[in-house]
């Protein structure tokens, strides 16, 4: 299941296909719970429905949003404004290791019990913790909606945590934790965030890091289960649901949690945390690392308060592998910004995968990165874009491996492909390629969305981070308005480390690398002669 969690950064193509000029529904009409004065003003606030979903906000800030589209069952989704990003010193990779014990006993059930309950519901019952979420998904029969809900209001607010059920936790995730490492194509993505965001949040760990785990106690995680586990940063989703019948069961099973009163989850205010000195010990020791000191109860509302600055860096780990990985990236755009669509498109248009993936229609044959590197250079063993988006930066970039012999070539190559898309040279973007990269961006949007469980964590997931649902069609219509010279100057902002977020990133390329690393080229003075990434 870990493997999934690790690589969920990949899906945000499609939170990445947001914005926040398109507006959606909410319901308050016939909730007699729902205080006449609060009505009122919720009425007053949102926008007016698009006929499909549906938003309210209890008392108490638990939001509820459905979208009751047709299907042969339902889906339920919880989703809590927390994980690795919101980890301090003290808390660093407790998120792993809670999204472990979501099922266990609680006060109420003993852990047969919950078994038994989840096996009733049909065993499509899952927890994952990412950068950014908690979440709690199931897909069920439409029957078994109130009964969902009485489980998850169980796991979340009544949870045991007993000391040997944390002990089993922490046995599990050190085995998975090993895995991890010894796969290079799993393990980059995440050196790559912790190199790109050092020593702030999006840059912590997904993994707990191993010399940590003798310090998760049964008390620190219920600590930081009351700090986080708030009702305003909580959304209920529901996919082929009744709304009056979500809102119903939700305010019955969370309704009477108390309203945080010390911060606002959705206001994000400037914070940096101390420069920690690097040392020259090993970069896994050094992400393993945590501080000693305990923090000042009013760290984490700035914890939660604070910017994602991009740093940029370098990591290269010498190890005796088949092939040699390479992982180079730029920060990247935030969601709310209005260039995430022709970003999404250029991450499509330069596609790419394996070298015995290109093996007809549908599989990227026609992406840039297969026409200009995997079909030009039988030697590289894979090449693909990545973009990964968050609420307030991101990273974007080019994953590639080959065997280590090419060493000398391979950064030249990837240097090459963000040279060309960024400018109006003799390889540059076509106006077919565009199209055909807008085409198979929205396909793969629609189709995808043919799925109750990704319907259900798209709707879940823009209403946590807008308080809204922002239409397909909205998102195709935006895919169609971008322009080639658009495209080719949200490339140049990307690439040439001209990206502006609220973080003050530094605009410094991020380099990670893994393998027999003899003959690698000095990737920074490639860089520097593409003019990839700020420099000065």
């Amino acid at each position: 299941m870990y493997s999934f969690q690790i690589l969920r950064a990949f899906r945000h193509r499609f939170l990445a296909l947001r914005n926040i000029s398109v507006r959606s529904v909410s319901s308050v009409t016939n909730l007699p719970y729902i205080e006449t004065n609060t009505r009122k003003k919720l009425e007053a606030s949102l926008p007016s429905s698009n006929g499909i979903t549906q938003i309210t906000t209890l008392p108490n800030g638990v939001r509820v949003a459905t979208e009751n589209t047709p299907g042969h069952f339902s889906a339920v989704g919880l989703y809590i404004d927390a994980g690795s990003r919101y980890e301090t010193p003290r808390t660093l990779g407790i998120s792993h290791i809670l999204d472990r014990l979501a099922f266990k006993s609680t006060q109420n059930h003993s852990i047969e019990q919950i078994n038994s309950i989840v096996d009733s519901l049909g065993g499509n019952i899952m927890c994952a913790s990412s950068r950014e979420t908690i979440m709690y998904q199931s897909a069920i029969f439409s029957q078994d909606l109130a009964k969902t809900i009485a489980l998850f209001s169980d796991v979340i607010r009544n949870l045991c945590i007993t000391p040997e059920e944390v002990e089993e936790q922490k046995q599990t995730a050190l085995y998975e934790i090993q895995e991890i490492w010894q796969k290079p194509e799993m393990i980059l993505p995440e050196l790559l965030h912790t190199v790109a965001f050092k020593d702030n949040t999006l840059g912590n760990p997904l993994l707990c890091p191993e010399d940590r785990l003798a310090m998760m106690t049964p008390n620190l995680i219920k600590e930081y289960m009351s700090t986080w586990y708030r009702p305003e940063r909580m959304v209920v989703a529901f996919a082929g649901s009744q709304h009056e019948d979500a809102v119903e069961q939700t305010m019955k099973y969370f309704g009477d949690m108390p309203k945080s009163a010390e911060f606002n989850a959705h206001t994000l205010l400037p914070f940096t945390t101390p420069k920690q000195k690097q040392t020259g010990a090993s970069f896994y020791k050094t992400i393993t690392t945590a501080a000693s000191s305990l923090l000042h109860a009013n760290s984490n509302y700035a914890t939660a308060t604070q910017r994602a600055h991009y740093t940029g860096g370098s990591l290269f780990l010498n190890h005796p592998l088949p092939n040699t990985y390479v992982n180079i990236a730029f920060e990247g755009l935030p969601v709310h910004d209005p260039d995430i669509y022709g970003l999404a498109v250029l991450q499509m248009l330069l596609g790419g995968g394996g070298s015995f993936s290109a093996g007809g229609p549908g599989k990227g044959m026609h992406t840039r990165l297969f026409t200009h590197v995997l079909n030009r250079y039988p030697w590289m063993e894979s090449c693909m874009c990545f973009n990964h988006c968050y609420t307030d930066s991101g990273l974007f970039g080019i994953m590639a491996s080959c065997n280590p012999e090419f060493n000398t070539s391979i950064i030249d190559v990837i240097a090459q492909q963000f040279d060309f898309v960024s400018g109006f040279g003799s390889e540059c973007i076509t106006q077919l390629e565009l199209l055909r990269a807008k085409n198979q961006l929205k396909s793969s949007l629609l189709m995808n969305l043919e799925s109750r469980m990704v319907q259900l964590e798209d709707l879940g997931r823009q209403v946590q981070v807008y308080g809204y649902k922002v239409p397909v069609e909205e998102m195709c219509k935006k895919i169609d308005n971008v322009t080639l010279e658009e495209l080719v100057r949200i490339a140049r902002k990307v690439v040439r480390g001209q990206v502006h977020n609220e973080g003050n990133g530094t605009g410094q390329v991020t380099i990670v690398a893994q393998g027999d690393l003899n003959g690698l080229q000095d990737v920074q003075k490639i860089c520097e002669k593409y003019g990839l990434g700020k420099t000065g």
